[in-house]
């Protein structure tokens, strides 16, 4: 039963690991939590003349760090001054050299997202006309890759021991106080502490590599964990692990001095020393969930002011349920006896954890995915459908533990007063008292009453009861309870130190085989450890699945950036309304794309510049191209527009009216011989 039970337990553990790679090798090429939502010069546009600078703006506050912007010209030079800054309102610049010449350039960033994510693209425009570039992108991105992986599964084990160190402690001090010296649950709080402290150092160490180049080989790159130490998450981890310094105190004093005062039956100083731990306890575990909450999505976006205090109180909640879920599966597997008592304080502050989670993550929900549309048409949106999924099976599980929590309790109460006769475990600590007696000897060696042959056949005896008399081991704790530990021991007869030694190691298994025999011949014990396992087992899939959200772009980003993609993000800061179109018309250099500009991009006459590139960058000269608008809100359109050819590759036409703000499609019929063409649309927000 033993064996089987902890086998059940290890796969458990073994699960977590598998869990964590699984989700997070798919989690990780969505961890860009920022997006970039325009620019100036815009993407794929052609200029006229050479701009002063490049300026970015991002849908959040970005970190930067030397060479995060750059710009490359048609060779693959730089052709910016190196001098970041920022501009305000989430907008960032870089300086260009003067006198650049015409053609193809390329615009690189690499930032870090306001929650620690890293983010990195690069787009082109031109001077003039579009030209041939030499720039090859690096196929290693910061956030992805190995060191990636490595880094998301470091983010998972963290939060693993943060619920194992900070839930079973709790679980410790509120539930079951004297659990603190039996060492199966000793062992589940330090490797929580072990284990985060690890996930926490090995994040620390991959963290510039993780934010820039994303290659090993600059794991070990000093300069890079300078910077990161300057960073706000870099300042979050080192917190975090000065907290875990503090909270190696306590948990020395928990297993130490607070075990030795309920020995010693020092209840007085015992209670002093509880309130002590728990309060200080609460108030270190309050200071590590704040690590994650002032360095990651509770840190940007809408009310952050309310989102971080909520952020910890998750934290909190989803560590005392599912740590306390663990301490309470170790002791119904492997410790001795766990009385109903803990069992019933354990069921009122599981329940209000789960209150506190269900509140919290309500809240954290609007505040991520603010539309339903975001909430099944973004990744962000589904992972949350499935974690709100497994939150309903958790309580479901959680639901048949206290039903037979309930009953464990009125069973205990039942039989309470009952002697070692009726199989209680008054019965088997007495069988271990017993079994701790080890059989005399004379001090001076000499024999004793009897011969050495006599000596010798008394033991033969006992060796023989106990390989044929006891092949069970309650049936030999049945006899030892009835039979005088005189008469068990021999009728005064001295027996050598090394066979007494053995003796009372077989007594005291014998005493602890039979008193779990008795804790597993209790069908309500048995059905609430079953359900716990499954509670168990079902937290780790959740705790998994919350990590994989944590990395990845929150719903609202994921709109927001999609809607800046598809409509060209509205013009921003006097720059004209910009949107791209691809298209393929099947036939000899069929292939290109075709930007087009409104200027101003609002309600009324607007200039409209078209731009036609083929597949290598070049100057698309088309035969014709004809444009179309179509308001289907307000049954407008088509508005027929056709463009005047300026050069090869650029059309232009004005006083394009659009009499009505809203999402305008428009349609683009590009024709490249005389039997091949194709229309392609696009929409347009106009304001």
């Amino acid at each position: 039963m033993r064996s089987s039970a902890a086998r059940r337990v290890r796969l458990l553990l073994c699960a977590i690991p598998l869990l964590a790679a699984a989700l997070l090798l798919g989690a990780a090429p969505a961890s860009a939590h920022a997006a970039l939502l325009g620019s100036d010069p815009k993407k794929d546009s052609v200029v006229d003349t050479a701009p002063e600078r490049v300026t970015l703006t991002f849908s959040e506050d970005v970190g930067l760090s030397k060479g995060s912007l750059k710009v490359l010209d048609p060779d693959g030079r730089r052709a910016d001054s190196g001098e970041e800054r920022g501009l305000g309102q989430d907008r960032y610049a870089v300086g260009l050299h003067a006198g650049l010449g015409d053609g193809t350039y390329t615009v690189t960033y690499q930032v870090v997202s306001a929650d620690s994510h890293p983010v990195a693209g690069a787009f082109t425009f031109s001077i003039g006309a579009p030209s041939k570039t030499k720039v090859a992108l690096a196929e290693t991105t910061a956030g992805g890759g190995p060191v990636g992986t490595l880094y998301g599964i470091a983010r998972y084990i963290s939060y693993a021991g943060f619920v194992l160190l900070a839930g079973a402690g709790a679980f410790l001090l509120a539930c079951w106080q004297g659990g603190a010296a039996v060492r199966p649950l000793q062992r589940l709080v330090v490797g929580g502490w072990l284990t985060l402290t690890a996930g926490t150092l090995l994040q620390l160490l991959l963290r510039g590599a993780y934010t820039t180049t994303g290659a090993f080989g600059d794991v070990l790159d000093l300069s890079l964990m300078g910077e990161v130490l300057q960073t706000k998450s870099g300042a979050a981890l080192v917190s975090r692990l000065l907290l875990l310094a503090t909270a190696a105190l306590f948990i020395a004093v928990l297993f130490g001095a607070f075990v030795r005062r309920g020995e010693e039956g020092q209840a007085d100083a015992r209670k002093d020393l509880a309130f002590g731990l728990t309060g200080g306890g609460a108030i270190v575990a309050a200071g590590i969930a704040s690590t994650w909450a002032m360095a990651e999505h509770a840190s940007t976006g809408i009310q952050t002011g309310i989102a971080m205090p909520v952020d910890v109180l998750h934290l909190l909640a989803v560590a005392t349920w599912l740590g306390g879920l663990a301490a309470l599966l170790t002791a119904l597997y492997t410790a001795p006896e766990l009385p109903a008592s803990a069992v019933r304080r354990f069921s009122p502050i599981a329940f209000g954890s789960v209150v506190v989670l269900v509140a919290t993550g309500t809240y954290q929900s609007w505040r991520q995915v603010g539309t339903w549309s975001a909430l099944t048409g973004t990744d962000y949106g589904r992972l949350l459908l499935v974690k709100i999924a497994l939150v309903a099976l958790l309580l479901g599980a959680a639901w048949f533990s206290r039903r037979w929590t309930g009953r464990l309790t009125s069973a205990s109460a039942a039989t309470a007063g009952t002697d070692g006769a009726d199989g209680s475990v008054k019965g088997a600590e007495e069988s271990a008292a017993l079994a701790e007696e080890a059989p005399r000897t004379d001090d001076s060696g000499a024999d004793g009453p009897g011969t050495a042959a006599d000596r010798t056949e008394a033991v033969g005896r006992t060796e023989d009861a106990d390989r044929t008399d006891s092949p069970d081991p309650a049936e030999a704790v049945g006899r030892t309870d009835s039979t005088d530990p005189a008469e068990a021991a021999g009728p005064a007869v001295a027996v050598a130190p090394e066979r007494a030694a053995q003796l009372a190691r077989q007594r005291r298994a014998v005493a602890v085989a039979r008193s779990k025999r008795v804790r597993d011949a209790d069908p309500h014990r048995a059905r609430l450890r079953r359900s716990v396992l499954v509670e168990a087992g079902v937290a780790v899939v959740l705790l998994a699945v919350a990590t994989a959200l944590s990395a990845t772009e929150p719903a609202r980003t994921a709109e927001q950036s999609a809607a800046a993609g598809e409509t060209g993000g509205g013009p921003t800061d006097g720059q004209p309304l910009s949107v791209t179109l691809p298209y393929d018309t099947g036939g000899k250099d069929g292939r290109g794309q075709v930007q087009l500009e409104l200027d101003p991009g609002r309600t009324g006459g607007n200039e409209l510049h078209a731009y036609a590139r083929t597949s290598d960058g070049g100057p698309a000269d088309l035969p014709e191209l004809k444009l179309a608008f179509t308001l289907k809100a307000k049954d407008l359109g088509p508005l027929a527009v056709t463009p005047e050819r300026v050069v090869a590759g650029h059309w232009t036409a004005e006083g394009v009216q659009l009499p009505v703000a809203g999402d305008w499609r428009v349609a683009v019929t590009v024709r490249t011989s005389d039997i091949d063409q194709i229309t392609v649309y696009k929409t347009m927000k106009i304001g």
